[in-house]
């Protein structure tokens, strides 16, 4: 099982381990939802369409598509990922949880994204071995991304005016 783990306090860099050893890191734009994924020394980019869109796409360094996410309602806390011929829906295990279960198209859990506290963004991350290194860490970036949009709004929702 891999783990998720920021790369200090308060950033929402995380690096992607396995028992111990560094596999992956995730590097996430500060005003964007976008960012880079460092894999055993290539780089992959993943980045959200447009403004108004709710499509993520990552893409290889020379520039190939090789997953997309489509994040069908600004409402829920859900994606529905394409991965070669396989849809997956990564989706909220329930409205207060802040860990994802990875489904395949027949609804039947695969794996999940779990933090590992209430009060961590450290998380445990056990996805399907058929997807490669890339497709599992652009999974953990949606979570990542969606973490730190909750964190945002709480955070704004709580300053009064000065």
């Amino acid at each position: 099982m891999l783990e998720a783990i920021p790369k200090s306090i308060f950033s929402w860099n995380f690096f992607l381990k396995d028992d111990g050893n560094v596999l992956a890191e995730i590097d996430l734009s500060l005003w964007r939802e976008k960012g880079t994924l460092l894999i055993q020394g290539t780089s992959y980019h993943f980045f959200r369409e447009g403004w108004m869109s709710g499509l993520y796409i990552l893409k290889s360094r020379e520039g190939s598509v090789i997953a997309c996410a489509d994040k069908p309602s600004a409402f829920l806390r859900r994606f529905e990922i394409q991965y070669q011929s396989q849809h997956y829906t990564l989706r909220a295990i329930s409205p207060l949880h802040r860990g994802f279960d990875l489904c395949d198209s027949a609804n039947r859990t695969l794996g999940s994204i779990t933090p590992q506290g209430i009060f961590t963004r450290r998380a445990d991350v056990d996805l399907p071995d058929a997807l490669p290194l890339s497709v599992k860490a652009f999974t953990v970036s949606l979570v990542i991304i969606l973490w730190r949009r909750q964190a945002r709004n709480n955070s704004s929702g709580s300053s009064g005016s000065h």
